[in-house]
């Protein structure tokens, strides 16, 4: 691993609102609900876990960006395009409940998102999990009540070049990659110092 080992974390997120588009004020047509169990809905829902955003079906990726894919979310009928959340500063957490350094992860990040709120969002990308439900049972004993995204197959670690897990991105509000944290996060300071130095914010 290289360079500083930062916490990562995702925004608390209720009020968090991701936008997709700088320079239109045309209204965003969001992605197609896709069919899900009601159950994994309540149990998000019961859990406190925010809803994932709305974004456009499509998205011009920035150079050094999140790429144009499009990933379900974790307990909601919602998709989100990765390369239309753009608009404020965020911190994208990959992980998985089977992962044991991100069960390590896991205090660091809630304590994060807890001071963040307002200042930096938060989004989680459950990746190479194959139960939804033991997700969530996992992010609702972790207290993280922001966001998370569902990639069963893997498809987010080609484009953002990563082998293994938790791996943790620091993401300017034009939604380009600015820093990435290998590895489990080491603390909610660390995590901080980082979007301080990357981000340009205090958290």
């Amino acid at each position: 691993m290289s360079g500083p080992r930062p916490a990562v974390a995702l925004l608390t997120a209720a009020a968090v609102v991701f936008t997709g588009c700088a320079a239109s004020a045309a209204p965003v047509q969001p992605l197609p609900p896709r069919p899900i169990d009601p159950a994994l809905i309540a149990q998000r829902e019961a859990a406190g876990i925010a809803d994932c955003p709305e974004t456009p079906a499509t998205a011009t990726p920035v150079g050094g960006g999140l790429p144009d894919l499009v990933l379900g979310c974790l307990g909601s009928e919602r998709q989100v395009n990765l390369a239309a959340l753009r608009g404020e500063p965020m911190v994208v957490n990959v992980w998985a409940q089977w992962c044991a350094p991100c069960r390590l992860e896991a205090p660091h990040l809630r304590e994060f998102a807890r001071r963040a709120e307002g200042k930096v969002a938060i989004l989680g990308i459950d990746h190479d999990d194959p139960d939804p439900a033991l997700a969530l049972e996992f992010a609702a004993f972790a207290g993280w009540t922001y966001p998370h995204l569902t990639d069963p197959l893997k498809q987010t670690a080609g484009p953002l070049r990563f082998s293994g897990i938790p791996v943790t991105f620091l993401v300017d509000a034009e939604g380009r990659v600015q820093y990435r944290i290998v590895g489990a996060v080491a603390s909610a300071d660390q995590l901080a110092a980082d979007v301080r130095t990357y981000l340009g914010v205090e958290v």
